[in-house]
């Protein structure tokens, strides 16, 4: 049997430190926002997905949550 259309879905995951404290903003630092490409199962997790993943530019793991594309 076929399951249905689409089940998985790629999302984006965005460092919720970086974003908070507005780092794309300094313009004298070649800093950015940490984000990272995933995919996650509609049915399984409606809800916006939230992971621990390590951002380069805080140098610590930080929650990364979804954003929209």
């Amino acid at each position: 049997m076929a399951k249905g259309k689409d089940v998985r879905d790629l999302v984006i995951l965005e460092c919720t430190n970086c974003a908070r404290n507005d780092v794309n903003k300094e313009k004298e630092s070649p800093a950015g926002i940490s984000r990272y490409i995933t995919q996650k199962n509609r049915q399984n997790t409606p809800s916006r997905l939230e992971l621990r993943k390590f951002c380069p530019y805080c140098l610590k793991h930080t929650i990364h949550g979804e954003i929209k594309k």
